[in-house]
């Protein structure tokens, strides 16, 4: 199955000069999504996980299948003030500014292999906070998965010490 043919590109989205790629035809074709999620487990390698942890919010669409189908826990990591325990927070940089990203401060506990999920890759920004998170709660990054890498920005440079596992690549 090509997973290309199931991205849709949306030319100027969110702003002028931007060639957003869309997921939604993936996510409407159950057995295309079915061969994400394989696909996606099988770059595991066999490495064990307790838990999956998706980056808001398209992060949280496969990583909640890819936990299903692991028989492990889910863990958001959302934008700040949407998580209702107490929480840890990671900001980073930007293009053009700054953000942060939280986490529940027990959902992970120490020594639990994490494996991170989200949708596309691209600075390496938002992954790297994520890390961070994770590291300072004492779990240990098993992969981070993303569906679309989009190579030419360069991401994984912010993740030099994580296994890197994208399906596609722009």
């Amino acid at each position: 199955m090509q997973l290309t043919d199931y991205i849709r590109t949306i030319e100027d989205f969110p702003k002028e000069g931007i060639s957003y790629k869309d997921i939604t035809p993936l996510l409407m074709d159950s057995k295309a999504c079915t061969f994400a999620v394989s696909e996606l487990i099988k770059g595991l390698d066999g490495k064990p996980v307790d838990k999956v942890v998706g980056i808001e919010s398209r992060g949280f669409l496969f990583g909640m299948l890819i936990a299903k189908a692991l028989g492990v826990g889910f863990v958001p990591i959302r934008k700040p003030g949407k998580l209702p325990a107490k929480t840890i927070s990671q900001s980073y940089d930007l293009e053009y500014g700054s953000d942060t990203i939280e986490i529940h401060e027990d959902a992970i506990q120490s020594g639990e292999r994490i494996l991170i999920h989200d949708d596309l890759l691209a600075t390496g920004g938002t992954a790297a906070a994520a890390c961070q998170l994770i590291e300072k709660l004492g779990g240990n990054i098993i992969q981070l998965n993303f569906i679309i890498e989009l190579d030419f920005l360069k991401g994984r440079q912010l993740l030099p010490n994580s296994k890197v596992n994208s399906l596609i690549h722009y």
